[in-house]
C-alpha cells in the first residue's frame, strides 16, 4: 500500500514536503501532487499565548494538513480508537487529519506561525466542537 494510501485509510499521519536549501536560506512548497486533496483554503494561526490551545474539534467531511513553518507546537490527534500526540517543529513536514479525526494544538513556543491547507471551504456546521460528543461518535 502507498504511504499515503495508508495515511488516508488511518485518518491522520505525516506528509513530508520538498525542501531546498542553499546559501540563501529555505524554501518548502506544496503542489497538489504532495497532498491528499485539492485545497480550498489556505489559513495560518499566529502570537498564540504559550497557555492557550487551539483546534479542539473535528471536522465531518474537511480534511487539513497542519504545518509549523516556524517555531514549534505540540498536536493531538484521535480518531476514537488511537491518540497520539506530535511534536511539530519542521517547516517541511506537516500532519494530515482526515473528517472524524479528533485534534488539539497546545505548548506554542513565542514566534510561532502555524499553517494550515484545508479540502473545504469554511463552513461552521461541519464541526464537532465537543470532546464528548465526539468520543460517543466514534465508539
Amino acid at each position: 500500500m502507498h504511504k499515503m494510501e495508508e495515511i488516508l485509510q488511518q485518518g491522520y499521519g505525516l506528509v513530508t514536503v520538498p525542501r531546498c536549501d542553499d546559501s540563501r536560506g529555505s524554501l518548502c512548497f506544496a503542489e497538489w501532487r504532495h497532498l491528499p486533496f485539492e485545497p480550498k483554503r489556505v489559513f495560518w494561526i499566529f502570537d498564540v499565548p504559550a497557555e492557550a490551545r487551539r483546534g479542539g474539534h473535528s471536522h465531518e467531511t474537511c480534511a487539513e494538513v497542519v504545518f509549523a513553518v516556524q517555531g514549534s507546537f505540540d498536536m493531538t490527534v484521535d480518531t476514537g480508537k488511537h491518540r497520539c500526540t506530535f511534536h511539530m517543529d519542521r517547516p517541511d513536514t506537516g500532519i494530515y487529519i482526515g473528517p472524524g479525526t479528533w485534534c488539539e494544538l497546545s505548548a506554542f513556543q513565542p514566534g510561532t506561525v502555524c499553517v494550515v491547507v484545508a479540502s473545504d471551504l469554511y463552513d461552521p456546521e461541519g464541526y464537532v466542537n465537543d470532546y464528548e460528543t465526539y468520543k460517543l461518535m466514534h465508539q
